[in-house]
């Protein structure tokens, strides 16, 4: 067949964009604006209104990370096992279900314990929503574009999390504070739910025969031996791991820095926050399309672990030491944006590791995203009283040369998808 030719059944796309999957894509931007309402607010809003002490604060985006990255992994084993559309439906009713129960147990009645397990809770469900989806991408898109149709996948996330999910705070705060915009969480949360739901028809992974404990456990041992089996499978986790570290990092830290020491008024923080998202919105399509063309592994080192390194300190040290100047601190975060996003092909090049256990080696990845939340909460609340701020924010810098280093060990044939999809063709 020539190459030019699109085979019987191939998914009509734009730059990787599978008709198929477009209302997936729409889901994911809602969902996650009701997801991420809270970021860029919370630690603050606990600090301020709340006798809470930071440890606790940070105690509580730790745990948020740690059981998100179960989840995480859960998400990729279960939408496997028994298919994306399931785990998301679920995903979304339990994330309403406890973030009504964050908001009445734990917030509004300023109880540490409930606020606490009610929000871990909840942890769960996020991943399982938006990760189950990548693994819908992974069958579902354009083989060969892979690492574009992961790209816009992003870029629908960073609408929602960031755009939406960080500006709205802004105008909504101020009008009827911080309660009420984080009950309005849950409308956003519901439409993502229904279209997911009810109007994506991409294909999904084989769920062929009955479903059952015993069945899931034997893939969930499968899939947790698969890095030791192949060892780039676990230089693409440490990789995810590295990649948004200071993000999650900078939740905990920055929403308090920049407000309380460097003189930011929260509406301008928050519309700064959303400047990362609103980049990467762009630039999550663009890594997924030139790490198409220049190579995925390439990509991630230059741009992904260099670039996180310098816009690490960038935003940081920008507003230290110009003051609390908008424009010079856009100006970092936009920098920021750029390069968090060039780690994009890590999710073309994790399934392509293993073509015949895509599934399998998403649901790794994921791990390994939820690990990132988790370790950069964890590192901020361990170091801040010991180094300080300063001595924080160069620890999370430094993790990013750890990541350049391992990208030398990293190999990827970039065409065993599609090759894959060729053979299962033919066959």
């Amino acid at each position: 067949m020539s190459a030019s030719i699109r085979p019987t059944g191939a998914p009509r796309s734009f730059l990787g964009l599978s008709s198929s999957l477009l209302w997936g894509y729409v889901a994911i931007a809602f969902f996650m604006t009701g997801d991420g309402l809270e970021q860029a607010f919370l630690s603050n809003f606990l600090s301020t209104t709340t006798d809470f002490s930071n440890a606790q604060i940070g105690t509580v985006f730790t745990v948020y990370g740690l059981v998100a990255a179960l989840g995480a992994f859960a998400s990729g084993v279960l939408a496997e096992y028994f298919g994306p559309r399931r785990i998301m439906i679920v995903a979304a009713i339990g994330w309403i279900v406890f973030h009504a129960g964050f908001m009445l147990f734990g917030v509004m009645a300023e109880n540490y314990a409930m606020l606490l397990t009610m929000y871990a809770i909840r942890a769960v469900t996020y991943p399982m929503f938006v990760f189950g989806f990548v693994v819908w991408i992974s069958y579902a898109a354009p083989q060969e574009r892979l690492s574009s149709a992961m790209g816009w996948f992003w870029a629908s996330y960073s609408i929602g999390v960031g755009v939406f999910g960080s500006y709205m705070p802004s105008l909504t705060i101020p009008w009827v504070g911080e309660v009420t915009t984080l009950w309005s969480a849950i409308g956003f949360v519901a439409v993502g739910a229904l279209m997911a739901g009810f109007l994506v028809s991409g294909k999904g992974p084989e769920t062929a025969g009955p479903r059952t404990l015993r069945g899931l456990g034997q893939t969930l041992k499968v899939t947790l031996a698969m890095p030791f089996q192949n060892v780039q499978l676990a230089y693409g986790m440490l990789q995810r791991i590295i990649n948004q570290i200071s993000l999650y990092g900078f939740i905990v830290l920055l929403p308090i820095v920049f407000v309380q020491d460097y003189g930011f008024d929260q509406s301008t923080w928050l519309q700064l926050w959303a400047l990362v998202y609103l980049v990467t919105v762009f630039t999550n399509l663009m890594w997924g399309i030139i790490g198409d063309r220049i190579g995925w592994v390439r990509t991630i080192r230059w741009f992904g672990s260099i670039g996180m390194f310098v816009a690490t300190l960038l935003v940081y040290f920008t507003p230290m030491l110009a003051g609390p100047n908008v424009w010079l601190t856009a100006a970092a975060i936009v920098v920021f944006g750029f390069a968090i996003a060039a780690y994009v092909p890590l999710s073309a090049l994790m399934p392509a590791l293993e073509p015949h256990r895509r599934g399998n080696a998403v649901a790794l990845l994921n791990l390994a995203a939820g690990a990132s939340q988790f370790i950069g909460a964890l590192l901020v609340t361990l170091l801040w009283d010991v180094l300080g701020t300063t001595g924080t924010v160069i620890a999370l810098a430094c993790t990013y040369l750890v990541g350049f280093g391992v990208s030398f060990l990293m190999k990827v044939d970039q065409g065993s998808l599609a090759a894959a999809e060729r053979e299962a063709a033919a066959a």
